[in-house]
């Protein structure tokens, strides 16, 4: 009896050890699970970058200009290649360059020696030509004589018909003779004519008056004119007007136009922009390698003569102009607010007992705003957390952006980029 007792205690026991012992062990759990989830989030907070990391850049409001880049080089707006058209050795060299020439000054000289016989031997052949013809005038009005006294003769009956006809014959080749004699003069006055231009021309003058940009003879050198016209000196009317002419590649010419303003820049002076005018686009490709642009004339002013013919120009051509606009950095445009831990983990606050924040919890009752993934956007500092705003982009200049925004005014600051913790003063 006293043996069953014993046992029906001991059975009432058991279960309440049983039972204490779940307990204990789920007590132990939770707070394993609680450790854990407060050291993530420990470890979360402070991979996340804080609000004080983030690079940030006031919206301003101002000036805006749209441009198109290329690149040329300069030349003279009138500028002339002066060549020998005569055969011969050169005699006499007047200017040099950078000298100033006016129109019709002598440049230089080639020897005439040969170019004189030339004239010499056509004036004797005009000369003999004149005599030829003379002599055929004088046959032809003999012939004429005698043709008009064998038809009288022939009609009274005192001439034969043999006779009139070889009266006639010879009048006939007098008269042609009359004609070659004429041509061989006109032939002879153009050769004469011909020989006296070649002359003029071993006398060079300048076709207008500037100055010389380049030499190429010297005194002593012989010049030969044969299918190709030998270049002497390369003049220029005036270098106190240049163009500049540049490359537009064929995605830019739809916004270049006739007229608008333009400024460039050269190696010589990186630190002075020259203003320009862009005068004519030229509707002609130039097709390279896997490239097509045009050509665009653009009107400098070198009053100051600091630019020379044959410089490399970068040419900032303005397409468009924007006054009095919002206007952010292009790097905000691109900024994205980093989504993961430092080390690739998975967002703070995606357990809800943690005490972090549901990326995508609402207030009951509140419809999710609709968020277009493609629109421009710009992220905002608010309670140290960034926020997105959905912007409308306008004109850039590679470096601003014009934007419109209800939550946009001048001063906002907008995030660029963000530091890591180590970054962080």
């Amino acid at each position: 009896m006293a043996g069953t007792d014993a046992l029906g205690v001991l059975e009432k026991v058991r279960p309440r050890g049983r039972a204490r012992r779940r307990w204990i062990l789920g007590v132990i759990a939770l707070l394993i699970v609680l450790g854990l989830g407060f050291g993530y989030r420990a470890m979360t907070a402070k991979q996340a970058p804080a609000g004080a990391n983030f690079v940030t850049v006031p919206v301003e409001r101002g000036d805006l200009r749209e441009t198109v880049t290329a690149t040329g080089t300069l030349n003279p707006v009138d500028s002339v290649e002066v060549g020998a058209e005569v055969t011969g050795r050169v005699v006499r060299v007047n200017f040099d360059i950078n000298d100033h020439v006016k129109e019709g000054d002598v440049l230089a000289e080639i020897d005439p020696e040969t170019l004189q016989a030339r004239v010499d031997q056509s004036k004797a052949g005009m000369t003999s030509a004149s005599a030829a013809a003379a002599s055929a005038r004088a046959t032809l009005n003999d012939a004429d004589v005698k043709v008009k006294r064998a038809r009288d003769l022939f009609a009274k009956g005192l001439l034969s018909s043999q006779d009139l006809e070889t009266a006639e014959a010879t009048y006939t080749k007098a008269k042609a003779g009359m004609s070659t004699a004429s041509a061989q003069q006109v032939s002879a006055r153009a050769d004469f004519k011909t020989s006296n231009t070649q002359l003029s021309k071993a006398i060079i003058r300048s076709p207008i008056s500037g100055i010389v940009l380049d030499r190429t003879v010297q005194q002593g050198q012989t010049v030969t004119a044969g299918f190709q016209t030998p270049v002497l000196f390369t003049l220029a009317r005036d270098l106190t007007k240049l163009e500049l002419d540049v490359d537009v590649d064929e995605a830019d010419v739809g916004g270049v136009k006739e007229g608008q303003e333009a400024s460039f820049e050269v190696d010589a002076y990186p630190d002075k922009a020259f203003p320009a005018k862009l005068v004519k686009l030229h509707s002609m490709p130039k097709t390279g390698t896997n490239v097509v642009t045009y050509t665009a004339e653009l009107s400098v002013d070198n009053d100051e003569r600091l630019l020379r013919p044959g410089m490399t120009a970068t040419a900032s051509i303005v397409t468009s102009e924007r006054k009095g606009v919002l206007l952010v950095p292009n790097a905000a445009l691109r900024f994205e607010p980093p989504r993961t831990g430092a080390r690739g983990g998975p967002p703070m606050g995606f357990l809800p007992f943690m005490g972090g924040r549901r990326s995508s919890s609402k207030p009951a009752g509140s419809a999710a705003p609709k968020i277009d993934p493609n629109a421009p956007t710009v992220y905002i500092l608010k309670d140290g957390r960034p926020r997105r705003v959905e912007v409308k982009t306008g004109a850039t200049d590679g470096t601003k952006t014009e934007v419109s925004a209800s939550a946009l005014e001048p001063g906002v600051m907008v995030i660029t980029d963000v530091k890591d913790s180590e970054e962080a003063p």
